[in-house]
Parts: C-alpha cells; sequence; structure tokens
C-alpha cells in the first residue's frame, strides 16, 4: 500500500515540473497578467462540456486530454484556433478575442498544466478521502491496448517521434504528449496532417512513408505507454 501512495504522489508532482508560478506577462493592451488559477479553473468549465472536467478528454477520445501539457503548448494551439490557422469548427464559438481574451487564454493553460492526468484510478487499497478518491478517478487516463507490434511500433517511434515528443511520449516545451492520448483523437489528426488540413513541418519526411501496418504499430506502441 505504501508504494501504491507513492505512486499516486510521485504522478501528481510530476505535473509540477510545467506548473511552477510564471512569470507576470505584458498583454497586448498593456496590462501585466498574473496567473490566476481561480480564473483558469472557472474558464475551464465551459472547456469541460467536451474536455472533461479535468481535461481528460470525452466524446470517447474525439476530444483530446489537454491537462498535464506544456502551458505554451495549449496557449499556442488556441491562438492557432483564434486566427483560424489551426482550422478547427467546435473552437469557432469559444476561441475568439471577445470569449477568450489573451489573459483567459494564459490563465486556462497555466491552470490544465496543474492538472497531472494519473496513469490509473487510485486502487481500493490506499486509503485517501472519498472526494480526493472520486477527484483522482475522473482525472485520470488509461489508453486501452492497441493492436499490432508493439515492439516495432517502438522502433519506429525512436526513429521518427521522438526526438520532438520524448522517449516516454510526455513531449517537449511545444511538442504535446503522444503518452495518455486518446488513439480516436492521435489517428484522426494525422489524417489531417496527411491530408494538409493541419500543418506540420515534417510530414513528408515523418509521415506520409508509413504504411497502415506501421502507423498500427506505432498506435500499439503509444498505447503501452501509459502502462
Amino acid at each position: 500500500m505504501r508504494t501504491l501512495v507513492l505512486a499516486i504522489t510521485l504522478s501528481l508532482a510530476a505535473g509540477s515540473a510545467w506548473a511552477q508560478q510564471p512569470a507576470p506577462v505584458t498583454l497586448p493592451n498593456g496590462k501585466t497578467w498574473t496567473f490566476d488559477p481561480d480564473s483558469g479553473r472557472e474558464i475551464m468549465r465551459t472547456c469541460a462540456a467536451c474536455h472533461g472536467e479535468f481535461g481528460e478528454g470525452g466524446g470517447g477520445g474525439v476530444y483530446p486530454r489537454i491537462s498535464g501539457m506544456h502551458p505554451d503548448y495549449l496557449a499556442e494551439q488556441l491562438r492557432a484556433f483564434k486566427t483560424r490557422t489551426r482550422e478547427n469548427i467546435p473552437m469557432y464559438p469559444y476561441a475568439n478575442d471577445r470569449e477568450l481574451p489573451e489573459k483567459d487564454v494564459l490563465d486556462v493553460s497555466h491552470y490544465l498544466t496543474t492538472i497531472k492526468p494519473p496513469k490509473h484510478p487510485p486502487s481500493d487499497d490506499v486509503k485517501m478521502d472519498a472526494f480526493e478518491r472520486l477527484k483522482l478517478a475522473k482525472q485520470a487516463v488509461q489508453i486501452p491496448r492497441e493492436p499490432g507490434d508493439a515492439a516495432r511500433g517502438k522502433a519506429l517511434f525512436e526513429a521518427d517521434c521522438m526526438e520532438c515528443h520524448a522517449r516516454d511520449g510526455q513531449g517537449r516545451v511545444k511538442k504535446p504528449p503522444l503518452a495518455q492520448q486518446h488513439m480516436k483523437y492521435l489517428k484522426a489528426q494525422i489524417t489531417l496532417f496527411l491530408s494538409g488540413l493541419r500543418k506540420h513541418e515534417d510530414v513528408d519526411e515523418l509521415m506520409r512513408g508509413k504504411s497502415a501496418d506501421d502507423w498500427q504499430n506505432i498506435w500499439a506502441h503509444i498505447s503501452t505507454l501509459d502502462d
């Protein structure tokens, strides 16, 4: 039981690496922004309809997990939705300067970073408050195993994906995590990249030459990264 408690504690603490108190920022209107976690939590209530209360994703994997990501990446994507340099029809009503000014972009991005999704709901053997147990269970993101040759997928991943997304699939500053991301969403993004509807600077070099079996093996490997 002590080991399980430690594992949960370390999982939650791991999110702090990207969740330090950010430095103040001068906004386009000349005002100074400082992180307001209560504001971020309030903004997230609107996002929760699709992305879940804790940013764990929703719609059976249609809407991605957004919790625990680097705030710079999250803010960058929200700005891309606002300018429509990244097309996303469901985001149109929300991602505009009136509904999501820069202050809100920063608040919700940094708030989501403070949530480190556990890989598993807490075990019944771990003693904790019932509310905390429910909260952790809602935050947990566990990806079902995908069929395929995970060993072959690992080799492909380490050759072509690891540089940006890290060996453990947890991503880097402006490169999103692939581990604990819903497969339906990841597969949809690859389709968008290959069709040119979403930009990726290395799509020809890293994606276009892969066969259907290659992709299935990559999904099989990625689906093991939350084990």
